[in-house]
């Protein structure tokens, strides 16, 4: 795991901070394990971890204005340089706004400010800490350095309502450690705090102008173009090109031996329109978009194009199908990794710790096969569906702007699925009565509902469209916490009722932002979990510039059935890309359903002895009981909420690996915080190992 961290201190002569770091215990000085100092006192900054050479930037205007850019940004260092200078007079928006996917930190004199990003790919956490603020991108560093407990609640509002952000608020799994939310940047003036958003964001009341559909797919593909072509332009770093001498095994065998990827970029390709988007817009950029010449792939500097074929499960012909003739591209080598019941989901528990818990946890050996064969830089396709589609919750931002005309083409559609007539009449009473409920209204429903424990919704692709017309409702695995846990978490949502205010965001657009949120957290949890030595993940779907492009696309547009596929379409026409196979596009849903359900039942004994005497239980969230007896009926082909049940298991497993943890980020800390607790008292659990 790879994290910035650095922290402001109150007066630049205060006690303990000196040699870029403070006094610690025993003497010791306090600095990050395994850190490189980008610049020192009396306010240092740090990278942790494995950071590529190129993937390191500070530019300086003098020694007390500097910006420090870590990650894949587009940007020149002349751009840097005049970048911070216009940060002088504190406009943030422009830090934000080149091409790739980066962290930006700006000292200028004795104010600091971190930018996040849209998403929450790239999150900003803080923390007060002695008398000023540490910052980090990462929360369990900062949790090692202030000592901190787990925050129960927040784990409770996780299960609960993981797609609600009045719940989760600004916690993080440990107390005391803040997150800085999408949109945001924390700006520290001589330790004191402040989170300044820099995006701007429409009033509930007002509507956006209504953009040109053909200008806003245009720019859709700029923005997706420049994303790919800053990943294409990156010098390539790739340590150890030849791992060593292994008997009979060239220098390609010899890296899949010791799990080391293939140098060069390479891309995900499946049949679906996202990552086979990303793949045909790398083979056709000019340059050397794929693996370096003579290390044994045969690829030349084709672009090294990875397919996972699940051999376990059915339904996944189709689309292998498509991939082998996307493949044909002269410009792509594909590579078609076999998947066997060792990859199912659920079949290997083991793994690393994670900054944060997330479902990636028990699937991240399912992604790890596929990753293992591809390059040194991996373009994967997540977040294309949470950036491109349209929320159900966006037929009532319609309404609110008197575009009733505009339903017509989803709500057939649904009609089509459901065979039914009454649905028009159904989807058309929900969208308006979401149109007309306030925001407060919204989360004190969601209040009563935890309170009375009424998590049954309707069924089919209706019912699931009917269920996400409101302003929140309960997370997956909230039917399975106690009566305890989700009151208090009731109890949270009112008081946050009870402070909102009339400038929320209209309800589409809320919930289309909560949901990009929660998939751009489990991507980062999946990639830390699912991880390989020397290799990046990348996911230009996340990147600043394609949010923004993407949220201008006109909702519209976005209802329409099939609108991701038609709008990835248009992209590749314009870059000339038109020979798509028949059926590109087409959702391929069912074969992970089921392939979760296999290694459900695969590793049904394994999950019961996770959950004969679970953590959740000490902690008060969970009775061992009928988590038990959802994993038997579940197994049993039960038609149980199987997403909510990969929450509850994720959050056990990352538990147990927090517990278990020996050692802390930081030197300098207490003898006493490494050692490991006996269990998790309810609500006064410490960390082990210096959290």
């Amino acid at each position: 795991m790879r994290w910035l961290v650095g922290w402001s201190s109150t007066a630049a002569g205060i006690a303990g901070i000196g040699s870029a770091g403070a006094t610690g215990y025993d003497g010791e000085t306090l600095h990050p394990v395994g850190s490189q100092l980008l610049w020192g006192d009396p306010d240092p900054l740090w990278a942790v971890g494995d950071w590529r050479p190129d993937e390191v930037r500070v530019v300086k205007a003098d020694a007390d204005n500097r910006i420090a850019v870590l990650g894949i940004c587009g940007a020149s260092d002349e751009e840097l340089r005049r970048a911070l200078f216009t940060a002088r007079g504190g406009a943030l928006r422009h830090l934000t706004a080149w091409p790739g996917s980066y962290t930006a930190v700006v000292q200028v004199g004795r104010r600091i400010t971190v930018c996040g990003d849209l998403a929450g790919a790239r999150p900003v956490f803080h923390t007060p800490w002695a008398g000023g603020t540490a910052y980090a991108t990462a929360a369990l560093p900062l949790a090692d350095l202030i000592e901190a407990n787990l925050d129960f609640g927040h784990l409770a509002a996780l299960l609960a309502a993981p797609d609600v952000p009045a719940a989760l608020r600004d916690t993080t799994p440990y107390e005391g450690v803040r997150r800085v939310p999408p949109g945001h940047a924390l700006v520290l003036r001589a330790g004191a705090r402040e989170i300044a958003g820099y995006e701007h964001v429409a009033s509930l009341a007002v509507a956006a102008p209504a953009a040109d559909p053909d200008h806003a797919v245009d720019a859709v593909r700029d923005a997706l173009v420049e994303a790919v072509r800053a990943r294409l332009a990156a010098p390539r770093h790739v340590p150890d090109l030849d791992p060593g001498p292994v008997p009979g095994m060239g220098p390609a065998e010899r890296r899949a031996r010791r799990g080391m990827p293939v140098p060069g970029i390479g891309a995900d390709l499946s049949g679906g329109p996202a990552s086979s988007t990303l793949a045909l817009l790398a083979a056709g950029l000019p340059g050397r978009p794929g693996t370096l010449l003579g290390h044994g792939t045969g690829a030349g500097e084709r672009l090294l194009a990875v397919t996972f074929n699940d051999l376990a499960v059915s339904g996944r012909e189709a689309e292998v199908e498509r991939a082998g003739a996307l493949a044909a591209n002269p410009r792509l080598h594909h590579v078609v990794v076999t998947g066997a019941e060792e990859t199912l989901p659920y079949a290997d528990l083991d793994g690393p710790l994670t900054d944060e818990p997330g479902p990636a946890l028990v699937t991240a050996a399912r992604h790890r096969a596929r990753l293992a064969s591809g390059s040194a830089d991996h373009v994967t396709g997540h977040g294309a569906r949470q950036v491109l589609d349209a929320h159900p919750a966006r037929l009532a931002d319609l309404l609110m702007d008197r575009k009733r005309r505009h339903l017509v083409r989803p709500v057939a559609a649904l009609a089509r699925a459901d065979g039914s007539v009454m649905v028009p009449a159904r989807v058309y009473g929900a969208a308006r009565r979401l149109a007309r409920t306030p925001y407060r209204a919204g989360l004190e429903a969601l209040a009563e509902r935890l309170m009375r424990r009424r998590f049954d919704e309707p069924k089919g692709a209706v019912g699931a469209s009917l269920a996400a017309l409101t302003w929140a409702r309960p997370g997956p695995a909230a039917r399975w916490l106690t009566g305890e846990a989700l009151a208090e978490v009731s109890v949270l949502l009112q008081a946050e009722a009870d402070r909102s205010g009339t400038g929320a965001l209209r309800p589409g657009e809320h919930r289309a932002r909560a949901a990009l949120a929660r998939g751009a957290a489990d991507l980062r949890v999946l990639e830390q979990a699912a991880e390989i030595r020397s290799q990046r993940l990348h996911a230009p779907f996340l990147d600043n510039q394609v949010v923004r492009a993407c949220r201008a696309l006109p909702e519209a547009l976005r209802v329409r059935p099939g609108a991701r596929s038609s709008i990835l379409r248009t992209v590749l026409e314009g870059a000339g890309v038109t020979d798509l196979p028949p059926g590109w596009g087409a959702p391929s849903h069912a074969s992970s359903a089921a392939a979760t359900r296999a290694g459900l039942r695969m590793a049904a004994d394994p999950l019961l002895d996770l959950f004969a005497t679970p953590l959740l239980a000490d902690a008060g969230l969970v009775e061992a009981r009928v988590v038990r007896e959802a994993l038997q009926s579940a197994a049993a082909g039960a038609p149980l909420p199987l997403d909510g049940l990969a929450d509850l298991i994720s959050l056990e497993l990352w538990l147990r690996r927090l517990l278990s943890r020996r050692g802390t980020c930081w030197t300098g800390t207490p003898a006493r915080a490494r050692a490991v607790p006996s269990g998790i008292q309810p609500r006064r659990g410490a960390l082990a190992s210096g959290a």
